[in-house]
Parts: C-alpha cells; sequence; structure tokens
C-alpha cells in the first residue's frame, strides 16, 4: 500500500484533491509485478505516458462515433474521428509493450520465470515448431496490453466509485471504518484472511461493483458454432453482448435496484452472502479471468484507504454519482478531502 502514501501527503494540507491518478498507479503497479515483474515509479514519464493513453482510449471507445466506426467500419475507414485517435494510441502502447518484450528476452533465464512475460516466452520456445498453436512476440504484445489495461481500469474505475458512494452516504463509511477497527485495528495493515470476519465491507464492494456496473453489455462475443439459447437459434459467427445492466438492475433480484443499498448482501443475520444475480466479471467460460484477482486489490486498497482516512467531499461540493461513458462507465473527475483517522 506504499502507493497511498501521497494521500498522507494531502490529509497534512487538508485541501481537496482528485484521486484518480494515485489509484490508478497503485492499480497499474499490482498489474505490473505481475506482467512485468516491477513496479514503475510515479516519475516514470513513459509509465505515466501508457496509463493516459489507455484512459484516454477506454473514454474514446464509448463515444458515439466510435461505436458507429464499430458498425460501420468500411464507411468510416477513411475520415477523421475519435476511432484515428484510438488506433494511435493502442500502436504507441504496443510499442511500449514490445520493448518491454525485448528486454526480458535478453536477460530471459529458462530456469527462473519472474513474471508473465517469461513464462510466455518459455511457451514461444517450447512451440516454436507449432505455429498454429500462436505462441508468438506479436501475440504476446497484445496479450500483455489486455491484461494491464483490464486489469487497471477497471479496479481504479471501481475504486473511484467506491469513493464516491463513501462521500455521499457517509453513514455506510461509518459502519465500514467501525468493522475495520473492531477486526483489523489501526495499527497493523489488512490481509485477506481479515475479509471472512468482515461481512459488511464485503457487502459494500460488492454492492459497488453492481451500482457501478462498469461494462453495461459485456465486452463482445463470438458464436463460435452454431448454438440455441432460451429457443433462440444463433448462427456461427453471430456477434454477442450480454446485457449485464438488466441483470444487476433486476427489480426481481433486487430489494433496491436503484439505490446503493448494502444490505443486498446481508442476510438476516449480517452475514455476508453473494446473490446469485451478480454478474459484474460476467459467467461462463469466457468470464473475466481476473475476477479473483479483482477481488484481492479492492478489499485490500479499500480497507487500507478507510483505515487510514476519513473521505469526505471538497467544501461546497456534492458527489456526483452519474457516470460518463457508455460501452465502458467510470466516474467523472471529482475531488476529495481527505482526514487521517
Amino acid at each position: 500500500m506504499a502507493d497511498f502514501c501521497k494521500i498522507a501527503e494531502f490529509s497534512l494540507t487538508g485541501g481537496p484533491f482528485n484521486p484518480h491518478v494515485i489509484i490508478n498507479n497503485a492499480a497499474a503497479n499490482v498489474i505490473g509485478s505481475l506482467v512485468f515483474g516491477k513496479r514503475f515509479d510515479y516519475d516514470d514519464i513513459d509509465f505515466q505516458n501508457l496509463l493516459q493513453l489507455s484512459q484516454e482510449s477506454i473514454l474514446l471507445a464509448g463515444t458515439p462515433l466510435a461505436q458507429m466506426y464499430d458498425i460501420f467500419p468500411w464507411l468510416f475507414k477513411c475520415l477523421p474521428g475519435p476511432h484515428n485517435i484510438i488506433f494511435s494510441n493502442y500502436a504507441r502502447l504496443i510499442f511500449f509493450l514490445r520493448k518491454e518484450i525485448e528486454k526480458h528476452k535478453r536477460d530471459w533465464d529458462p530456469f527462473n520465470h519472474r513474471d508473465f512475460i517469461d513464462t510466455y516466452i518459455a511457451e514461444i520456445d517450447k512451440r516454436k515448431n507449432d505455429i498454429e498453436a500462436g505462441f508468438n512476440s506479436e501475440n504476446l504484445a497484445f496479450c500483455t496490453l489486455d491484461l494491464f489495461e483490464a486489469g487497471t481500469e477497471t479496479v481504479t474505475n471501481t475504486l473511484r466509485f467506491a469513493l464516491l458512494y463513501m462521500m455521499k452516504y457517509s453513514e455506510v463509511q461509518e459502519k465500514v471504518q467501525d468493522e475495520i477497527e473492531r477486526v483489523i485495528g489501526l495499527s497493523r495493515p489488512p490481509c485477506m484472511t481479515d475479509k471472512i470476519n468482515m461481512p459488511y465491507t464485503e457487502a459494500v464492494i460488492h454492492e459497488t461493483l453492481r451500482v457501478a456496473n462498469l461494462i453495461p453489455l459485456n465486452i463482445s462475443r463470438m458464436a463460435s458454432k452454431d448454438t440455441t439459447v432460451g429457443g433462440y437459434f444463433i448462427p456461427q459467427g453471430t456477434v454477442l453482448n450480454t446485457n449485464l445492466s438488466s441483470v444487476l438492475n433486476d427489480k426481481t433480484e433486487w430489494e433496491k435496484p436503484d439505490m446503493f443499498y448494502p444490505q443486498h448482501f446481508l442476510n438476516e443475520h449480517g452475514h455476508f452472502f453473494k446473490r446469485q444475480a451478480f454478474f459484474p466479471f460476467s459467467a461462463g467460460k469466457r468470464m473475466c479471468l481476473g475476477e479473483q484477482l479483482a477481488h484481492m486489490e479492492l478489499f485490500l486498497f479499500f480497507t487500507s484507504l478507510l483505515q487510514r482516512f476519513t473521505i469526505s467531499p471538497a467544501p461546497g461540493e456534492q458527489p456526483i454519482l452519474e457516470p460518463q461513458g457508455s460501452a465502458i462507465l467510470s466516474p467523472k473527475p471529482f475531488k476529495i478531502c481527505v482526514t487521517s483517522r
């Protein structure tokens, strides 16, 4: 949690600040450690550019013109628009990742795999005569991009939404902090073994994921063969989008679907339980492969923040809960004030 030490600097001044960069760097360094085998400094220009390009591309992907390109690529191919910026950004992102991959290749040790890139390089070496397996440097670059971008932006935006909800519902924040004091205290850092004893905190994190609804239409999928679902015939090659919003806001499944209500995940005894209609990470074989890591990050980051700080809005401002974007949702820029506990 060393990344959050910068928040302590703001707590000393008491002034409002935008927490986006700090949270984004903290989340990115978790993925960076897994993928690249190292953390990046906040002053690393290449790393900061990587984060900014990723954020800009995700926001632009939700604009009407970018979505029109997805539908009519032949029409927009020669026209200006956000799709050109997205392509340019991803070209720069891939260039950065290729440099990291080349660094790994130069000092790669077949007996000591430091991270995801090293492990993938081992598969490239192992399957060099099996072209159909698809293990090559180009695929490694794009797989690394998928892991880094998906694992960074989702956790960042979920935590930002969580801060908004804590400012909006101060009584919820107080209950979480009471549970933190009772189970963890204020001296030692949280750990994953604490989670089982913190049902209210778990309920708040799950309710944040439900209400934030980061990817309302999920990620597009394509039917690999002819199939029938619910009586509907789906031909091979059909592109499908699953409406996760319809489940996460289903009035027959949730007592108060339009409200932030952590009790959705607590039974009559106050114990945490996961609802069957909880699908922010999708479901099935193609569900988000980072779900378990995301739950770990969200619990540790969220409890660490509320253990050390009380979050409040900037003076004269009210939290704006309405998101920005369409295909991928994120909070609008906001500022917070923090007070050390």
